[in-house]
This record gives structure tokens, C-alpha cells and sequence, in this order.
């Protein structure tokens, strides 16, 4: 039966086990700051038995038909859906997010994971010619061996399935750091994966502080290949350490995505989707859209209707509101601060610009969907992720230059244009500097199937999820067959 928890332990090798020190650390409520529960703190050797454990299972999962572990990760996929609730109950809690938004990102997180069970029979290498008489000559896939996998708390259990089927689909083991802020999220699908029959030791759940056990995961020889959400600060972190040993690396770092609203553009449409690529989810999406370009023509009009809308917003817990608050306090501390350095070097405050602070608030980590306007695109503002619901608006005078500032970002992962123009449309899709072009909707919403992931300083090349996951989690091995004719 699957339970809530009371401390958040680590899972290895198929039992709930904590830290070898004993100590623990605190998570707090985003909502009230109020104790949630406390959290097994894991440092180097902890991650080490997790590794050892992931290590002496896969062999055995590996020698798995791949049609087989895509039977085990349907049954956990389904085992989601059946504590839908359950875990839902647990990402809202551990966010702040409401609980149509939990279960929602439950749905998604499940969906996931029949699209790579799927993939158990479609593991494709490929027969091709050879330029000798008498020779075969084809690719097949192999696992890599134990997958390192690191993730954010913005969808919390979302991620976990980002990382996870795709890992075990390829036959690796795998060891997940969970993020700090949303630990029981994790280890509630260490759970539902133990009762839908994975064996234990392929995944494997280390809980504790990013710098305490981080590191041990990435540096490790017998760790083949990390893959790591979060920030590019610490992703250029990750891949120096990795690449020393020369571990197969993907990175899926942040954003400072554009969306560009062109003189022909539909305002209403347009504002709908400002507002939920920047506000919803809190702005937690590396995906957020956090700089807004505006042609002259309908910047009054559309900033008219944007303050209008962003007032309107609901912030709080419940599933009448828009958005709720962000994952703790230090994230919060940070984007107010920013917003205040860009007020300092003249940036003018539309809307929100602050921490929350009436009854319903106050004790928890809320900041006040935020518009500002008169941003100098070099200024810091318009550079760094902020990861919260603030975005800046820019006025253009045309299609070239909003298409110039979209590229002149350090960043380069998603990015939208509202337009009726159809030539607009593709010349933007094809143009701007992004992994994901979207347009006359959000900069955010990835799809199972298809491949997510930046160019730039948002990435190091490599597609999650999507087929070309698969990529990341397996090696291609050639296979040559000399064949005699027979006599």
C-alpha cells in the first residue's frame, strides 16, 4: 500500500533506508513556511551503496528483453494512475501548486511512461551493405550501464519521469538525486515502481543537499552517463567534472525565451498566452516565456490588456487560482532583488514588482505576477533566468529587430511569435536561435514524443524526451557477420 510519509528516506536497492549519518534536514511548506516533514540528508557514501546497488542490478535488467522491461515500465505507468491521487496529494503539497495542476502533471508524467514502454519494441538499430563479399553488417543498442540522473522541483514528478523510463527503457540502472525541495514526490515513485515489479536495485533514490551529493554522482567512474535539469550555472559544473572522465553528458539547462507579438497578431490570444507562459506554474518552467516583444503599433493596446489581465491573476493554492508560490525562500529573495536592481537602473513596474504580504500570503513564498517595461535588453534582468512570474516587455518597430533581440540572449530554448502572417510564422521558426519554435501559443508544453531541449547556453545538444532520448541512454555497437557460402 502506498503511504504518505512522515521523514522522506532514501531508496536503494529496494528498501527505504536513511543516511549513514543519521542527519536530517528540514522541507518546508511554499505555502506557510510551516514543517513538512524532514528529509534523510545523504552525503558521499550514501550515493556510493546507491551506486553499488544500481551496479549489481544491471546486468541482470540488461539481459531483460527490452519487450519485457517495457512490460514492467507500463505497469508502473499504471501504478501512477492508480495512485494518481495519492501522488498528486504529495506534488501539491511539496510545490504549492494547486491540485488540478498535481494531477494534471501526474497525467502527463504517466503518459510518459507508456510512450517508453512502448519503446521495449521498438529498440531499433539497423541492417545496412557491406563493401565486402560475403559480410553482414547491422548496428544494435546496448545500455550504458548505471545512469546518473539529476532533476529540478518545478514538475517534480514529471521530471522523475522524464529521467527514469528512459533510462530503464535502454536496460541501464539507474540513481536519481531528488531535488531537495521535492523529495517525497521521488520517493513515491520508488514506491509505485517496487509494487508494479521493477526489481530492486535499478532505481535507486538518493535524497540530501545538491553540493553534498551531487558531486559524488557526476565524479563517479562507474556512473556512464549523467543527465541533468537545473541550471546552466551548474550544468557547466557538470560537464567539466564529467568530461574529465569523459561520461556521456546531457543537459537541459535554462531559458530567457521571447515571445515576439507582431502587428497582426490576435491581442487577445496573445495576452492569454503572455500570461500563462510567464505566470503559470509560478514562472517555474525553464520553459517561461520572460521577455515579451512588442511591435510599436500595438504596444499600448496590448499593454493595455496585459496589466489588465496580470491584475486579474489569482495567486494561491486552490484550483480556482492562476499560480501558486514559488518552491522556497531563497528563490524568492532572488527575484525580488532583481526586480528592484532593474527599477534601480530604470525599469518601470507595471504590475506586481513584489513579495506578497497580506494575511493569505504572507507566511508563504508568493511573489505578485510582475510586469515591467523600460528594460534595457543589456541590462541583467534581461540576461539571467529568474524562474518566477516576472517577465519585461520590449518595444520593436518591426519583425527584424524583435527577431534580433529574440536571438540576443546568452540563452536559446524556446520561443513563440503571435502572427497572422504565414511567410512570418516559418521565417521565425526557422531563424530564431531555439530548440522548440511555437506559434500564436505558449512557449511551453512539451509532448512525450517529441524531443525537448536548447541551443546555446540552455544545452549541450542533447534531446529529452522523445525517441532521441534513447540517444542519450544507449550506445550504438557495430555488428559485422562474415558468411560463407554454403556448399
Amino acid at each position: 500500500m502506498i503511504s504518505k510519509f512522515e521523514t522522506v528516506p532514501n531508496f536503494i536497492d529496494g528498501k527505504e533506508i536513511f543516511a549513514n549519518s543519521g542527519q536530517l534536514f528540514d522541507k518546508l511548506s511554499p505555502h506557510d513556511g510551516s514543517v513538512l516533514y524532514q528529509v534523510t540528508r545523504s552525503s558521499f557514501d550514501d550515493v556510493n551503496v546507491a551506486i553499488g546497488a544500481a551496479l549489481t542490478a544491471q546486468p541482470a535488467w540488461s539481459d531483460t528483453p527490452a519487450v519485457r522491461r517495457g512490460e514492467i515500465l507500463r505497469a508502473v505507468a499504471s501504478g501512477l494512475l492508480a495512485h494518481r491521487d495519492a501522488v498528486a496529494d504529495i506534488v501539491a503539497q511539496e510545490t504549492g501548486k494547486s491540485r488540478a495542476n498535481a494531477l494534471g502533471e501526474v497525467d502527463a508524467a504517466a503518459s510518459l511512461g507508456f510512450f517508453y514502454a512502448g519503446e521495449g519494441q521498438r529498440l531499433f538499430g539497423r541492417t545496412t551493405t557491406s563493401g565486402a563479399a560475403g559480410k553482414w553488417a547491422m548496428t544494435i543498442r546496448c545500455p550504458v550501464g548505471v545512469a546518473g540522473l539529476i532533476i529540478a522541483a518545478n514538475t517534480p514528478i514529471a521530471n522523475v519521469a522524464w529521467k527514469v523510463f528512459p533510462a530503464l527503457i535502454c536496460g541501464n540502472a539507474a540513481v536519481l538525486k531528488a531535488a531537495e525541495d521535492t523529495p517525497a514526490t521521488a520517493s513515491i515513485f520508488a514506491r509505485i515502481a517496487a509494487e508494479a515489479g521493477l526489481p530492486a536495485g535499478v532505481l535507486n533514490i538518493v535524497q540530501g543537499l545538491g553540493r553534498e551529493t551531487g558531486p559524488a554522482l557526476v565524479d563517479d567512474p562507474r556512473v556512464g552517463v549523467i543527465s541533468f535539469t537545473g541550471s546552466t550555472a551548474v550544468g557547466r559544473e557538470i560537464a567539466v567534472s564529467a568530461g574529465k572522465r569523459l561520461a556521456k553528458v546531457s543537459l537541459e539547462l535554462g531559458g530567457k525565451n521571447p515571445l515576439v507579438v507582431c502587428d497582426d497578431a490576435d491581442l487577445d490570444n496573445a495576452v492569454k498566452w503572455i500570461c500563462l507562459s510567464a505566470f503559470s506554474n509560478a514562472g517555474q518552467r525553464c520553459a517561461a516565456a520572460s521577455r515579451i516583444l512588442v511591435f510599436a503599433s500595438v504596444y499600448d493596446a496590448l499593454v493595455e490588456k496585459l496589466i489588465a489581465a496580470t491584475k486579474a491573476q489569482k495567486v494561491g493554492p486552490a484550483d480556482t487560482d492562476d499560480f501558486g508560490p514559488v518552491i522556497n525562500e531563497r528563490q524568492l529573495s532572488r527575484m525580488v532583488a532583481a526586480v528592484e536592481k532593474a527599477k534601480a537602473e530604470g525599469a518601470q513596474i507595471l504590475a506586481g514588482g513584489h513579495r506578497l504580504q497580506d494575511d493569505a500570503h504572507a507566511a508563504g513564498f508568493y511573489m505578485a505576477p510582475t510586469i515591467l517595461t523600460d528594460v534595457d535588453p543589456a541590462a541583467e534582468i534581461s540576461g539571467c533566468e529568474l524562474f518566477g512570474p516576472v517577465a519585461c516587455l520590449y518595444r520593436v518597430q518591426n519583425y527584424e529587430e524583435a527577431l534580433r533581440l529574440a536571438n540576443d540572449s546568452p540563452y536559446g530554448l524556446t520561443a513563440c511569435i503571435h502572427t497572422q502572417n504565414f511567410d512570418r510564422a516559418l521565417d521565425f521558426s526557422r531563424r530564431v536561435q531555439a530548440g522548440v519554435a511555437v506559434v500564436n501559443a505558449g512557449t511551453f508544453g512539451s509532448e512525450p514524443h517529441m524531443p525537448f531541449g536548447g541551443v546555446k547556453a540552455s544545452g549541450n545538444g542533447s534531446r529529452e524526451p522523445g525517441t532521441e532520448a534513447i540517444d542519450i541512454y544507449s550506445d550504438l555497437k557495430d555488428v559485422y557477420l562474415s558468411v560463407a557460402r554454403p556448399a
